[in-house]
């Protein structure tokens, strides 16, 4: 028998890291790149807390994240609290809630990490994710829908996310187009995952008098213009004819405002939209599978429109750069204070030397000193040298 290898300080749970330089920083830029942008649209900042009691958070859209959430007992109250896995149904709460009297259309902007059970999708491993996004609560039009994704987009050119490409689906359409054609309840969770599949063969045998309609709205996806010019030639009952009526609406509001947008549309994808009630968009890099951040159309907590976007910090930022430091000056022991303010306020950092014993090192040591913590330059005096 063999005992157990000492607990190491460093092992984390599976699915949390620490985040170390250059990455922290990146990240930390990042979201204040993208926070300015929120701001200057006029999207205010709110910050909910990182845990609520279970029958609020999980109450209403929140329900659907019932599943992803990590659940511990208040040792006050003896209420169960949740974990926030998502900020989206906070808002809502807070809409409905701390916000209901302020005007609308009411605009908010957040940041802040979340905890899920699983990863989002397969390729991902982190349960603690970062979300930063935007809140438009109030209006329910195409240009409402076309101002989130614009200033999103907006956001993403200042970082320099490079071919982003928006994705737009209307998860309500086909619900309502096999309502209205009164297909069988035991058959539609059947044909929904035939559809999600996009298994044309499937659902050809099992649409019935639907099935030439399903097809072509299967074959109804790309770029957006060529994809809605389809859809507008496929018969719909009046239900789903609106909603494919107010998709093409919502490509026609964004190209106003921001006309060389990559938009396509996939008019049956619905997966990943329990509770949106009209247009959704999922935005990526070109390139690239992982999702850069999500939204949509849903209703608030007291039934007010509401659509919104988030993005994921975490993976956005493995599409660009990392951030650069600060270029570091050595503050030797007799660095003019004056001079050293004014270099931090011009963007430089400062090490200050920690000697206990100030005359005593040389023009060599402080070099030397300077060199092993990556400094740039040193400041003696008043004078900033440049290290070669």
């Amino acid at each position: 028998m063999t005992d157990d290898p000492p607990f190491s300080p460093a092992l984390l749970p599976a699915g949390f890291v620490d985040l170390l330089t250059p990455d922290a920083r990146t990240e930390a830029e990042g979201v204040a790149t993208l926070m300015r942008v929120f701001a200057s649209h006029g999207y205010d900042r709110v910050r909910p807390p990182l845990m609520e009691f279970e029958e609020t958070l999980l109450a209403g859209s929140g329900a659907t994240l019932a599943d992803q959430s990590f659940r511990v007992m208040d040792p006050d109250t003896r209420k169960m609290m949740v974990l926030r896995p998502d900020i989206t149904p906070q808002i809502a709460r807070m809409a409905a809630t701390r916000l209901g009297a302020a005007p609308r259309p009411l605009r908010v902007s957040y940041s802040g990490a979340c905890v899920v059970v699983m990863p989002a999708a397969a390729e991902e491993s982190g349960r603690q994710i970062m979300q930063a996004g935007i809140e438009l609560i109030g209006p329910d039009s195409p240009q409402a829908d076309a101002e989130v994704m614009s200033v999103g987009a907006e956001a993403l050119a200042q970082l320099g996310v490079p071919e982003v490409s928006f994705d737009l689906t209307m998860p309500p359409l086909v619900p309502a187009l096999l309502e209205e054609a009164s297909i069988s309840p035991s058959v539609r969770p059947v044909l929904m995952r035939a559809l999600d599949r996009k298994d044309a063969a499937a659902v050809a045998e099992l649409g019935g008098s639907l099935s030439e309609t399903l097809i072509a709205l299967l074959r109804a996806a790309g770029p957006a213009e060529q994809a809605l010019d389809q859809l507008a030639h496929i018969s719909l009952p009046p239900r789903a004819r609106a909603f494919s009526e107010r998709l093409a609406a919502t490509v026609a509001a964004v190209r106003k405002t921001a006309p060389a947008l990559r938009l396509t549309v996939d008019p049956v994808e619905f997966r990943g939209w329990k509770y949106h009630t009209g247009v959704c968009v999922t935005v990526f890099a070109v390139g690239r599978a992982e999702e850069l951040g999500r939204g949509g159309r849903y209703l608030s907590s007291d039934n007010e429109p509401a659509c919104g976007l988030t993005f994921r910090p975490d993976v956005l930022f493995r599409t660009i750069p990392p951030a650069q430091p600060c270029p570091r000056v050595y503050l030797a022991p007799d660095a003019d204070a004056q001079v050293a303010a004014r270099l931090r306020a011009e963007g430089h950092a400062t090490l200050a030397a920690l000697s206990s014993t100030p005359h005593a090192a040389g023009p060599e040591q402080n070099r030397a000193e300077a060199q092993r913590l990556g400094c740039s330059h040193i400041l003696s005096g008043a004078t900033c040298t440049k290290l070669d």
